[in-house]
């Protein structure tokens, strides 16, 4: 008789196999790994041992990884993020050495959920726990081809005291990323003491419109975008236009840039006029855009995935970090690839407190893209 190998197993023999050139972890933890697993199934669970991973050394203690163990779920190891010696956050430090794009060992895989997007990527994980303050869900799922989620903020509890950074989580697909959140929002009784969400969530989603009315920006109004990067995603929504997954409405997609707002908040100054003014103007802007419950479309990044070096001059969170003001949940989902072999992300943006309606979403444009291949540094297997 052949003895199936648990998927706890087969994910601790990836991480030995393939992190080793990766740097995708920080930390192992496999003897623990495989007894929480024992007790998933001997219990019955309703995850069943489901592997995942966590966000840096703290993410253990997360609310979302506690409401996943609650439910079965078995942390297999924490995830790279920026190490020292680097002020950028698109980057990682894994436990021996820089982490490294799955698709091209010599380009980062973004951040500040670095590892995360690598281990989902790779099959090291199944889920990784992430965070998102400026695009540290989104960036790393864009530049790895996986699918990212952020929350809508307060949705779920956050020890972000400037209220921009949400919950997230990075998975294969968006049915995979939907399983974790509906385990995370309904598994293992009331939440402890979370503040209360600025933007409760909406009801369970119903049938998913088709087609589904989205308005498309290549720049939000006011990016600098990689001329190739915005001919991908601008292909993978003309596809789902063909494939009569959406119809493109004629609303204006013109923010302002949110570069001196998120830094005000972010440096603990909401209250600086200048910031208020553009947040109040793309608060407006954005509710007349998601008006009726219709979705907001652009690239994920304005650039591909920069060398080890560094970005340069380049804001790789231009396109993300409006959402982390304003509250919205966002997604990336893999778009396609530029010349040079990078993965390109799709951001999709819902109304506050939608975020399982985006998830619906999400699964309806990605069963109209070619399904995403995995990265060379997965091994085929």
């Amino acid at each position: 008789m052949t003895r199936t190998t648990s998927a706890v197993a087969r994910a601790l023999e990836r991480i030995e196999r393939l992190d080793p050139a990766l740097h995708a972890f920080i930390e192992v933890w496999p003897q623990e790994a495989l007894a929480r697993e024992r007790e998933a199934v001997e219990l019955r669970l309703p995850l069943g041992g489901l592997p995942f991973a966590v966000k840096g050394a703290s993410g253990i203690r997360s609310y979302a990884a506690r409401r996943l163990i609650a439910a079965g779920g078995v942390p297999v190891g924490a995830t790279s993020v920026p190490g020292p010696g680097t002020y950028w956050q698109t980057w990682g430090q894994g436990a021996h050495g820089r982490t490294a794009n799955p698709w091209r060992a010599d380009r980062t895989p973004g951040g500040s959920s670095a590892g995360a997007a690598v281990a989902v990527a790779t099959g090291m994980a199944e889920l990784a726990t992430g965070s998102d303050g400026a695009g540290s869900v989104r960036i790393p799922a864009a530049w790895c081809g996986v699918f990212g989620l952020k929350t809508t903020n307060g949705l779920l509890p956050s020890p972000d005291r400037t209220g921009l950074a949400s919950a997230g989580v990075l998975a294969g697909s968006a049915a995979r990323a939907e399983r974790w959140l509906r385990h995370v929002l309904e598994d293992g009784g009331p939440p402890a003491a979370p503040a209360p969400a600025p933007f409760p969530p909406a009801p369970a989603p119903g049938p998913v419109p088709r087609p589904l009315p989205v308005v498309y920006s290549d720049d939000l109004g006011f990016a600098e975008v990689d001329p190739e990067v915005a001919a991908v995603v601008r292909a993978a929504v003309d596809r789902l236009v063909a494939a009569g997954a959406v119809r493109l409405l004629e609303r204006d997609a013109g923010l302002l840039d949110p570069v001196g707002a998120w830094t005000a908040v972010r440096g603990g100054a909401p209250d600086d006029p200048a910031a208020v003014r553009v947040r109040g103007v793309n608060d407006e802007r954005l509710a007349a855009l998601l008006d009726g419950g219709a979705l907001l479309l652009s690239p994920a990044t304005p650039n591909r995935p920069h060398g080890h070096e560094g970005p340069g001059d380049l804001y790789s969170t231009a396109l993300t970090w409006a959402f982390n003001l304003s509250g919205h949940p966002a997604a990336s989902l893999p778009a396609g690839f530029t010349g040079d072999g990078c993965p390109v992300g799709l951001q999709v943006v819902a109304p506050h407190g939608a975020d399982l309606r985006l998830l619906a979403a999400a699964r309806a444009l990605e069963d109209a893209l070619p399904a995403a291949p995995r990265p060379p540094a997965a091994g085929g297997g």
